[in-house]
């Protein structure tokens, strides 16, 4: 009986206890009206627009050396000299074949001459029955026999000359000069090293065309190429020059695919002034593409969209369409259908919570472009109005200890 009148007792008090309990404490944002800027990011590495391999077109040991590193040239300069003294010797060997052929020519001319002679003199004799007929004819082929070796000495003076010009030409080509003004960005070459042409030209300088004009060849991932099109603007920042953004343009978007670890991107091309120089070649710049912008508009922020309480059917799923690599609990976002059943280009929905009355309240809203911590808000939702971020926990909010991905 006393057992009875105890939980009589308790019975009260426990009820008493559970009204008195207060709500969950929740973290609010508003709605809030201004500019939103869809972008992509992307690495890239910094280079000339215009550079050129200068090598050599023959082999042999390096003697002199007019440029280095840095060193402003301009078109046709001399920049390295190797040693021509055995092209030299192969032109002066070339000087004097053609010399002798010449005199070949002229010898053969003489001989052409007397057996033009002789044939004029044995026809004369024949007509007066003077000569037999096969003198006549041993005339007629030795007259023929010294035009053929005229014809055979001048082919040889073509050829003695052709071997001349050769051997002029890869005198010239010892001193190694500049294709285009520019400025020397590297040199791979000392006095006295041999290089060797006979497989393939040696590199001896890297020559920049104009450094204050410089381009960013931008790795695009596959998910982000269909945004970036050509004119768009582009900021990029280098480890060189810490908070410091430089402007560019997307030029082009090369349609050759590169694939590194299982990651395919496209190269986009993108002019950068550099009139103070202070882009170098080969630094890497973080590209950040705006490829979409809406100055006004009404802007929900992301972590309202991630926002999941306990027991919601869509804390279960992933955000961003089922896009790999999403966080677990992230928001719940769909396309949306026009009224004849098309897909809207561009147009997500998601859901947000409001407290009304203590108590979470479901919002459907649509969702235009995100900058990653504010989405555009499209429909569902005014100016001013509060939605839950997160609980007093933390939960909801994005996980901690990482980066956050997908579309929220």
């Amino acid at each position: 009986m006393r057992a009875l009148h105890l939980a009589a007792y308790a019975l009260p008090l426990a009820l008493a206890a559970c009204g008195s309990r207060p709500h969950p404490a929740y973290r609010t944002d508003r709605v809030t009206r201004g500019g939103v800027a869809e972008v992509v990011s992307a690495t890239g590495d910094v280079s000339a627009v215009v550079t050129v391999n200068v090598g050599s077109q023959v082999s042999g040991t390096i003697s002199k050396l007019y440029a280095d590193f840095n060193t402003p040239v301009k078109k046709d300069q001399v920049v390295a000299e190797i040693d021509p003294r055995l092209f030299q010797a192969a032109l002066e060997r070339a000087v004097a074949g053609l010399a002798a052929a010449e005199a070949d020519v002229a010898k053969a001319k003489a001989a052409l001459a007397d057996a033009q002679r002789t044939e004029r003199r044995s026809l004369e004799l024949q007509k007066r029955n003077l000569i037999a007929a096969a003198d006549v004819d041993a005339a007629l082929a030795a007259r023929e026999g010294a035009e053929a070796a005229l014809q055979g000495a001048a082919a040889r003076v073509l050829q003695a000359r052709a071997d001349r010009d050769t051997a002029l030409t890869n005198v010239q080509l010892c001193r190694i000069r500049s294709p285009i003004d520019g400025i020397v960005i590297s040199r791979s070459v000392d006095v006295g090293q041999t290089v060797a042409a006979s497989l393939q030209a040696p590199t001896l300088f890297l020559i920049a065309n104009d450094l204050t004009r410089m381009q960013i060849l931008a790795n695009v991932d596959e998910a982000d190429v269909g945004k970036v099109k050509e004119g768009l603007a582009a900021r990029f920042t280098v480890d060189a020059f810490p908070g410091e953004q430089f402007e560019g343009k997307i030029r082009e978007v090369r349609q050759a695919p590169s694939t590194i670890q299982n990651v395919v991107t496209y190269a986009a091309v993108i002019d950068a002034p550099n009139p103070e120089r202070k882009l170098r070649q080969g630094m890497t710049a973080s590209v950040t593409i705006v490829t979409k912008q809406v100055p006004e508009a009404l802007r929900v922020p992301n972590a309202a969209l991630r926002f999941r309480p306990a027991g919601d059917p869509g804390s279960a799923r992933p955000g961003g369409e089922g896009r790999p690599g999403a966080g677990a609990g992230a928001g719940r976002v769909e396309r949306t259908a026009s009224a004849d059943g098309a897909p809207r280009k561009g147009v997500r929905r998601g859901r947000v919570y409001q407290l009304r009355g203590g108590q979470l309240a479901p919002a459907e809203v649509e969702l235009g472009i995100s900058d990653g911590r504010q989405t555009e808000l499209l429909s569902g939702l005014e100016e001013g109005d509060e939605v839950v971020t997160g609980d007093g926990s933390g939960a909801g909010g994005p996980p901690q200890g990482g980066p956050r991905r997908g579309l929220f």
